[in-house]
């Protein structure tokens, strides 16, 4: 390659600078696309956080509400137990 003008010259540095631009450009990709991915496996961590959480509150009302229709039938045994003892306390 033998340079005898500087068109010669002006070509060169044109080509020069469309590979520098181009491999800047690939760089640039390559840490757009590392960058999106992350944010998209983040999101999904959070996603899965959030659905863990949300097992947890509807196991812990299902236990509340069972819980909950024991205590009435407890508290009517109770009632019972306290009328019988009435009966047998006001028959003495």
């Amino acid at each position: 390659m033998l340079i005898e003008n500087s068109q010669d010259i002006l070509n060169v540095s044109k080509t020069i600078a469309v590979l520098v631009l181009s491999a800047l450009s690939g760089v640039l990709l390559y840490y757009l696309a590392m960058t999106i991915r992350q944010f998209f496996l983040t999101i999904k961590e959070v996603r899965d956080r959030i659905k863990a959480i949300d097992e947890v509150v509807t196991k812990f009302k299902e236990k509340i509400e069972h819980s909950a229709s024991y205590l009435f039938l407890i508290s009517k045994g109770v009632e019972k137990i306290i009328e019988i003892a009435n009966k047998q306390k006001n028959s003495k």
